[in-house]
């Protein structure tokens, strides 16, 4: 499958709430969350080598069409409701479609 759409979002976890905030996004892969979804190509959580508390998220879909119809699903919806309990300040969020490149873990 060919990754259509994409993007990166920063969130800044509130005080000392960097690496929960990771692990709770990374529930996402779970069996019945978006992420384990076989429309969603890359799930990448990263932390900021800088601030703990800063997270990033870098997601490949097969389209954005299969991307906000997951989301619109109860299990992404608890998800997000989780994940923005622990935010302070949601950086800005970029979208792109992706031309190339390599992943490997």
């Amino acid at each position: 499958m060919k990754i259509g759409y994409g993007f990166n979002a920063a969130m800044t976890a509130r005080p000392g709430m960097g690496e929960r905030l990771a692990e709770l996004l990374l529930t996402g892969l779970d069996e019945g969350n978006p992420a384990a979804s076989e429309h969603c190509l890359v799930y990448l959580v990263s932390r900021s080598a800088s601030d703990p508390d800063v997270v990033h998220v870098t997601e490949g879909w097969t389209s954005e069409e299969e991307h906000h119809r997951l989301f619109a699903g109860q299990a992404a919806q608890d998800l997000v409701e989780r994940v923005q309990e622990l935010v302070a300040a949601q950086s800005p969020y970029t979208d792109y479609v992706p031309v190339g490149g390599k992943a490997a873990f």
